[in-house]
């Protein structure tokens, strides 16, 4: 993925990253993505690691909210095998983090700009103003 500090014409694929992406799914309860190495002509390169991810989502009132991890596996079965665990592990993390974010938004003070209008007489009599 782009970082930001990159620009439009600083964004191209590094030909020694490369992975081959396949798709696996249940149909049920989420995908895992096995990510092979190659090179840049397209053949297995073996002085690196295949890698696995899953994928699943959770309903919530919003919508769908997809929750990705990583899976360490050796192979599709095993990948297949830690799925649930991981998944249930990620998503109980992503909750714990929404709910964090939730405290942190209604933990914040908010209070009046600039100063204070006199109390009675004159400057508005104490009414209160929206900006």
């Amino acid at each position: 993925m782009a970082t930001r500090e990159q620009t439009t014409s600083d964004i191209k694929i590094d030909p020694k990253t490369l992975y081959l992406e396949e798709v696996f799914t249940d149909r049920r309860i989420g995908t895992i993505r096995r990510l092979t190495p190659v090179s840049k002509d397209g053949t297995r390169d073996a002085a690196r690691p295949v890698l696995y991810a899953g994928e699943t989502q959770v309903l919530t009132p919003a919508g769908a909210l997809p929750i990705g991890f990583e899976i360490a596996a050796g192979s599709l079965e095993e990948a297949a095998e830690k799925f649930g665990q991981l998944a249930k592990e990620a998503i109980e993390r992503t909750v714990k983090e929404l709910q964090e974010l939730r405290r942190q938004a209604a933990s914040q003070i908010v209070g009046p700009q600039g100063p204070l209008p006199p109390m009675g007489g004159a400057g508005g009599g104490g009414k209160i103003q929206m900006p």
